[in-house]
């Protein structure tokens, strides 16, 4: 039986944009099975102390912004610092990746996950806007429409809620954050200790 990644994430995080790539190779190469779970960072935020980015100190702020270009350049990922439609809801988002996959399976949601995230950081589009969300889908050959009648339904709201519950019970504090064998690993930075806990 292959390992299993569970992925915590919300798709406007910049983190894990720069990540999602790779991890979605480390998944590849080491044949794990991904658990994709999109969840509500803010309800997150609420219960472990985090801040939204227009709350914190000047200087975490600044040194964020640092941090960002040091990643894209090295990454040679393109990166808007001040996207155009930042910060925006994940809400949306998250529940066509959740639509998808139950319809599509886990791979076709991962494609559209970063093509999602790309959306925001390299292409300024907003995410929040269900036309924006349609023809993203409909990039990948899919029926973006019909999926965004299912990203709606009770059921798919239902999943991304138990997805944020369970992250709050599992003592999850930021996006991205990847878990194997049960342990936990925060951030795209640790993307290496991930692929050891891989290869045990």
């Amino acid at each position: 039986m292959p390992k299993v990644l569970e992925y915590y994430f919300a798709p406007p995080s910049p983190y894990a944009y720069l990540g999602h790539t790779r991890m979605v190779a480390l998944a590849k190469q080491y044949n794990v099975q991904v658990e994709l779970r999109p969840c509500d960072v803010g309800k997150i935020f609420n219960v472990s102390g985090g801040l939204p980015l227009a709350k914190r100190a000047p200087q975490r702020q600044a040194y964020r912004t640092v941090e960002l270009q040091r990643w894209s350049s090295f990454l040679g990922l393109p990166l808007n610092l001040q996207p155009k439609y930042f910060p925006v809801s994940g809400d949306a988002s998250s529940q066509l990746i959740i639509a998808t996959q139950l319809a599509h399976g886990t791979e076709v949601a991962l494609a559209l996950t970063g093509t999602i995230m790309a959306a925001v950081w390299a292409d300024e589009k907003n995410i929040a806007d269900p036309a924006t969300l349609t023809a993203l889908a409909n990039q990948h050959d899919l029926d973006g429409a019909a999926l965004m009648k299912s990203a709606v339904m009770p059921s798919i709201q239902a999943a991304y809620e138990q997805n944020t519950d369970m992250a709050i019970a599992a003592n999850i504090f930021g996006a991205p954050w990847y878990v194997v064998d049960g342990e936990g690993f925060w951030g795209q930075d640790r993307l290496d200790f991930v692929e050891r806990a891989l290869a045990k």
